[in-house]
This record gives structure tokens, C-alpha cells and sequence, in this order.
């Protein structure tokens, strides 16, 4: 039963990681364009390549020194896990975002020979280049993810025996503090994956958006440039933001969802053990083990699916038609998965008994909690297109509201993203409810790996967008052909859609993984149990945790206010300073931008880290484990309808813009040019207000979610042990 385990997720792992490196080395080998353009290339690489390495110096020390404090306090497996998790997000990252920079130039290529040709299928050949270059990061999120959780199974699970249950608990060498090895080893490979994230995520976050927003206030709003000028110093530093926020941030995001799902479903079946045998109930230890393995199985059968699903639409003749080709993967990897895993679930627990467990059908069980988490998130996807496309009433809507001045597109949008929270967390409690009343404690973990399962699927479709609106950069700056610019709009108006359909997908997936982190927490370890929401521990903490993440959300703001600001200040200074540059007679000093937002990036983003970090540790030794079941609790459904009003009424605002935009002559001929600059203008300072809202606040809810559950069950039992109520108790 295990080597069925081993199999999948290692040829899975393997072969995902084999065509990441096929389509990579495809990139590279594919035309260059003009040598402008790829001089224009080259400076998006290397700043890329500055953020990164100095965003390696702040993060690099912090998790050696995290690492060696969990060596110090467990055991040196649990150090050694959490540096091979952040290692494989740190990897899966950079090889993706190397990929996405130079599939940006090959993409903006393609448009420009084929309009040079006349070819009538350029549109469907670009988007297939822009669909390779992201599946670079697709494949090697899911790729290095499970490659590393095999490899912790392998060692600690399998060569020292932790994986079964009745050989989990060991006493540590530190103030005799018991813990569960096995859970405590796969949660610090967790919080590895998430330590890489929320420094990608959040840091290049508030880069981009601090560069895109310069960018637009000057360039656009001030001096009346079009989108990405030459003459703008701000817009190589937006175009290096697309990349190293929305390609590594959203990489490194998706990766630690995905094993902090898997990791919580794992451990949710020691819990079960411990709960069953306490209550003297017969519960099968092959059925536990069998539970344990079953989410890194699905995980393997779905990297396995999802290569298929990439590799179809790669193969087949490009179309022009962009919806349908990006959705090919989505539902045909979601197609092969739901079969697969059928029959997947009935080998691990056909004819098992299931005394101990609630498999409400049996069998079959498990497999319908996970099919509930694949459909949630696909509807938590549409209903993301459903708010913030411009081809729905709502994004419409925004854009008329443009007419009446800025104010309303503001009121209308956060009004479109406050609306669009109920319908997420009717999909997201539904699926909760429904997976648990399948499989009992352990069917909403598995609803999470069910949602997870395409991962790669997903995250190449939304890679695309970056490398679609990178390509649209570079054209436009090398001043390429009118019909090469609408080419790449093109495809970057169908990549703000999948982004969209990402975002949801991020925060869907993230809640679920957080929960399932949350229960573990509230099972496993000595001294816990259910959390007792009434109890005035739990409810005073859940009130902390949702002021937590409105105090995060602030923040996170405020830096972005930062960055934007110090953006503005150079942009005034070098137009003001040198006015040859709005003439076009010399170039702007672009490497000054990019060291400006790389600089504030960096410092910006310690504090909400530490504050993630901290506030449950600290909360613990306070008020013990009830207070922080209940904090967790509190961040969670706060961070469900933060990050959901906040990513779509982003992206309500910037469709918005870009429909008006669509609608410019209709709305000259009706109000005249200075009518729709106004109009326009209106868009863009709605569209710069969730720039901060949709790229930095919304995804990373769900990242310090994630990540406060994850430190809560690795220090559980130090918590037991040492906190202050329960001395004065």
C-alpha cells in the first residue's frame, strides 16, 4: 500500500519537474526579439534578480535561525524539515519567475512576427508561448512541494519508523516536553513553505504595487502618458513587480496551501488514533495509516492529471479563441482526477472497517469530501470571473459609475467586493459542512487537498497573465506595430480574468488548509481537544485574532502608501529635473525606481512577518491553547471576507478601466476627449486604490492564516507546558 503512495507522488513529483525543465529549457532556446526589446528584457531580469537577492539576505538568517530553534526545542527532523520546505518554495519560485522573464520577450515576439506576417492565428500562437512559459511555474510548484514532503516521508515517516501511529509520541531532550514526532516533523516542513511565501508574496506585493501605483499617478493621471512609456522611469520597476509578485508571490502562495492541506489531513488521522483509543473504541491501525497516505496519493494522481491537462493544450493547434484554451487544462485535469481518485479510494479503504472513523458511506467517503473541495473551487472560481470581469454587469456597472467622477467608482467598487463576500462564504461553509458530514474531522482536510489537487493546472493559467501583460510592456516601450500591442492586450485581458479566478482560487484553498490546520491543532498534542467557542478564553481570542488581520490589512496599506509615495516623489523629480526625458531625447533613470521599491519592500514587510509569527506563540504562552484555538478561529473568518471584498473589488476596478478603455471611441463621440479623460482618469485612480487592495492585501490573508495555524501546531506542547493561566490557576 505505501510503495503505491511512493510511486505516484515520486513519478508525479518526478515528471512534473522533467517537463517544468523541458519547457524551460524550450523558452530559452525560442527567437529574441529586436534589440531593443531585449534590452528592455534584460533590465526586467535584473531587477528581478536584485529584489530576489536582497529579499535572500533578510530571509535567509531568519529561517536558519528558525530552524535551529526548533532543533534546539524538538528535534533536529523538525529542523531539518522546515529548511528542505523552505527550500523547495524558494526553488519553485525562482525557477518559475526565471522562466516567466524570459517567456515575457517570446511572447511579445511571436505578436510582433506575426503581425509582420500577417498571420491570422499570432493570437493563438502567443497565448500558447505565455501558456508554456507558465506552466514552468505550475509544474514546479506542484513538482517541488511533494518532492519534499517524499522525501521527509521517506526519512521520518518510513526509515525511522514515525509514520505509524503506534510510534509517534517520543519525549524530546528539552524540559521533557511530549509532542507527536510524526505531525510535529510534517508541520515544520509546512511552516518552511510558508516562511519563502509570505516573504515572496508580501514583499513582492508591495513592490509591485508601490511601483505600478508610481507609475500610474505620474504617468498617467499627471502627465497623460500611455500605459507603459518609454518615458515613464516607473515602468520597468512595474514590469519587474509583475514578476516577482504575481509570478513567485502567487508560486510560493499556492505551494504552502497545497502541503498545509496535505500536512493537516495527514496528521488529522493521528488525532483520530489518539481520540478512538482514549475512548476505548477498536479503531484499525492499517485504516489510520491508509487515512495518512491517502491525501499524498491524491495529490500524486492529480500532478500526474495535470501534466496531462498542460501537455494537451500544448500540443493541439493554437485557437484564437483564449477562454476556451485556458480552460482546457482546468477541467480536463479536473475530469482525469475525479475518475482516477474513485477508484483511488476504494483500494485505500475498500473493505476496511470503519469503527473509530465517521465514513458516513463508507469507502466512497473520502472521495466525495474531495470531489466537494474540487467543485467549491471551481465555483469560488467563477464567482470571481462573476465580479470582477468586465463582460458581467457588476464590473459594467463600476465603469459607469466613471462618468459621475472618482468617488463613485470607489463607493462602487468596494460595494461590488463587500456583495461578493457572501456567495464565497456560503461556497466555503457549504463545502465545510457537507465534507464533514462525509467523512466526519478528517473530510474538510480533504476537501482542501481535493481543491488543491490541480494545483499546477491553476497555477499555470495564472502565471499566464503576468507574462501576457509583461509582453504588453515591452512591445509598447520598444514601440513595436499598433496591432502587436492589441495582440498582447488581448491576451492580457483574458489573463486579469484567470488572475481573478486565481485569487479566488488562493483564498478558497487557503481558508480550507488553515481550518484543517486549526483542527489539527484543537486533536492533536496532549491537553488539547475541541475547541469551546463560549468558553471566554476562546471567545476572547477570536476577537483578538479579527482585530489581528484588520490591523495586518492596515498595514500592509500603510506600505504600500510608502512605497507608492517615494515612487511619485522620484517620478516628479527625474521629469522636473531633466524635462528630456517627456521629450523623449534621453532615457529615465529606470534603475533608480527599481532600487527604490526593492529597498522599501524589504523593510516594509518585517513587521506584519514577525506579527504573523509572534501573536500566536505569545497568545500561547499567555493564555494557553484554548485562547489560540479560539484566535485562530478568529483570523480565519476574518481573513475570508477581508480577502475576498478586498481581491474583487481589485479586480472590479482595474476591468473596469480597461472597459472604459475598450468603449474610448463610443465615449468621445458621446462626451467628447476632454469627457473621456475625465471618465478614464476616474478608472485609474479607482483602479491604483485596489492595486493595494487585490495584490497585497487580499493574497496575503490567507498566507498568515495559514501560517499561524501551522507555528499553533508546532508549538503545542510547549504551550501545554509553560503558560501563564494556567500557573495562576
Amino acid at each position: 500500500m505505501v510503495w503505491v503512495m511512493i510511486y505516484l507522488v515520486g513519478l508525479g513529483s518526478i515528471f512534473s519537474l522533467i517537463f517544468a525543465y523541458y519547457n524551460f529549457q524550450k523558452g530559452t532556446k525560442m527567437e529574441h526579439g529586436t534589440p531593443v526589446m531585449r534590452d528592455i528584457a534584460d533590465a526586467i531580469r535584473e531587477g528581478a534578480d536584485a529584489f530576489l537577492k536582497r529579499e535572500f539576505s533578510l530571509s535567509i538568517p531568519i529561517i536558519i535561525g528558525i530552524a535551529i530553534l526548533f532543533t534546539i526545542i524538538f528535534t533536529p527532523w523538525a529542523g531539518i524539515a522546515f529548511l528542505i520546505g523552505a527550500a523547495m518554495s524558494a526553488f519553485a519560485g525562482l525557477v518559475g519567475m526565471k522562466a516567466a522573464v524570459i517567456y515575457n520577450e517570446r511572447v511579445a515576439n511571436e505578436a510582433r512576427l506575426g503581425v509582420e506576417r500577417g498571420d491570422p492565428s499570432t493570437l493563438g500562437k502567443a497565448l500558447n508561448i505565455a501558456f508554456r512559459g507558465g506552466s514552468v511555474m505550475g509544474l514546479s510548484v506542484g513538482g517541488f512541494a511533494m518532492f519534499g514532503l517524499l522525501l521527509i516521508y521517506l526519512i521520518v515517516g518510513m526509515l525511522l519508523g514515525y509514520a505509524n501511529p503506534e510510534n509517534i509520541v517520543e519525549m524530546t531532550s528539552w524540559a521533557g516536553l511530549k509532542f507527536v514526532l510524526f505531525p510535529q516533523v510534517l508541520a515544520s516542513y509546512s511552516l518552511g513553505c510558508s516562511s519563502i511565501a509570505v516573504f515572496n508574496r508580501l514583499g513582492g506585493g508591495i513592490y509591485t504595487k508601490g511601483a505600478d501605483m508610481g507609475a500610474d499617478l505620474v504617468g498617467k493621471t499627471e502627465l497623460g502618458l500611455p500605459e507603459d512609456d518609454p518615458r515613464n522611469p516607473a515602468v520597468i520597476a512595474d514590469c519587474v513587480g509583475d514578476n516577482v509578485g504575481d509570478v513567485n508571490g502567487n508560486g510560493s502562495d499556492l505551494l504552502e496551501s497545497t502541503i498545509g492541506a496535505v500536512v493537516a489531513s495527514a496528521v488529522l488521522p493521528t488525532a483520530i488514533h489518539t481520540t478512538a483509543i482514549n475512548a476505548s473504541i477498536p479503531i484499525s491501525t492499517e485504516l489510520v495509516v491508509r487515512m495518512m497516505q491517502y491525501p499524498m496519493s491524491f495529490l500524486g494522481v492529480g500532478l500526474l492529471a495535470c501534466i496531462l491537462g498542460v501537455a494537451y493544450v500544448l500540443v493541439r493547434k493554437p485557437s484564437n479563441k483564449l477562454s476556451r484554451e485556458l480552460n482546457i487544462s482546468l477541467w480536463s485535469s479536473a475530469a482525469i482526477i475525479a475518475v482516477v481518485t474513485l477508484v483511488l479510494s476504494y483500494y485505500y479503504f475498500g473493505g476496511q472497517d470503519f469503527t473509530g472513523v465517521e465514513f458516513k458511506f463508507g469507502w466512497i467517503s473520502p472521495w466525495l469530501s474531495a470531489m466537494t473541495g474540487v467543485i467549491a473551487g471551481i465555483a469560488l472560481g467563477m464567482l470571481a470571473e462573476r465580479y470582477t470581469s468586465e463582460q458581467y454587469k457588476e464590473t459594467q456597472n463600476v465603469a459607469d459609475l466613471a462618468k459621475e467622477g472618482p468617488a463613485l467608482v470607489i463607493i462602487g467598487g468596494t460595494s461590488t467586493g463587500w456583495r461578493s463576500c457572501l456567495p464565497a462564504c456560503i461556497t466555503l461553509g457549504g463545502a465545510v459542512i457537507l465534507s464533514s458530514y462525509f467523512s466526519g474531522l478528517y473530510g474538510s482536510a480533504i476537501s482542501a487537498v481535493g481543491m488543491l489537487s490541480f494545483v499546477v493546472a491553476t497555477v499555470t493559467v495564472d502565471t499566464y497573465g503576468p507574462i501576457s501583460d509583461n509582453a504588453g510592456g515591452i512591445a509598447e516601450m520598444s514601440q513595436l506595430d499598433k496591432k502587436v500591442r492589441d495582440i498582447t492586450d488581448s491576451l492580457d485581458s483574458q489573463g486579469n480574468t484567470t488572475a481573478a479566478i486565481g485569487k479566488g482560487f488562493a483564498i478558497g484553498s487557503g481558508v480550507l488548509a488553515a481550518l484543517s490546520m486549526m483542527m489539527s491543532f484543537a486533536n492533536v498534542g496532549e491537553g488539547s481537544g475541541e475547541i469551546n467557542i463560549l468558553n471566554y478564553l476562546a471567545l476572547g481570542g477570536a476577537f483578538m485574532g479579527v482585530g489581528l488581520m484588520h490591523w495586518l490589512s492596515g498595514v500592509m496599506l500603510n506600505s504600500v502608501c510608502k512605497n507608492a509615495g517615494e515612487m511619485v516623489d522620484e517620478v516628479r523629480r527625474q521629469m522636473r529635473e531633466d524635462p528630456r526625458i517627456l521629450a523623449g531625447e534621453v532615457k529615465p533613470d529606470s534603475n533608480r525606481c527599481i532600487d527604490i521599491c526593492t529597498r522599501s519592500a524589504i523593510a516594509e514587510m518585517k513587521k506584519p512577518v514577525l506579527a504573523s509569527l509572534l501573536a500566536p506563540i505569545i497568545g500561547g504562552f499567555i493564555f494557553g491553547p484554548l485562547f489560540v484555538g479560539g484566535f485562530l478561529l478568529g483570523t480565519i473568518l476574518d481573513a475570508v471576507a477581508m480577502a475576498t471584498a478586498t481581491a474583487n473589488s481589485g479586480g472590479t476596478w482595474d476591468n473596469a478601466k480597461k472597459y472604459i478603455k475598450s468603449l474610448q471611441a463610443e465615449l468621445i463621440e458621446e462626451f467628447g476627449e476632454d469627457g473621456y479623460n475625465e471618465i478614464h482618469n476616474a478608472s485609474i485612480i479607482g483602479d491604483t486604490v485596489g492595486d493595494g487592495y487585490k495584490d497585497v492585501v487580499g493574497p496575503n490573508q490567507d498566507i498568515m492564516i495559514k501560517m499561524m495555524a501551522t507555528i499553533s501546531v508546532i508549538m503545542l506542547p510547549v504551550m501545554n507546558a509553560f503558560n501563564l493561566i494556567s500557573y495562576l490557576k
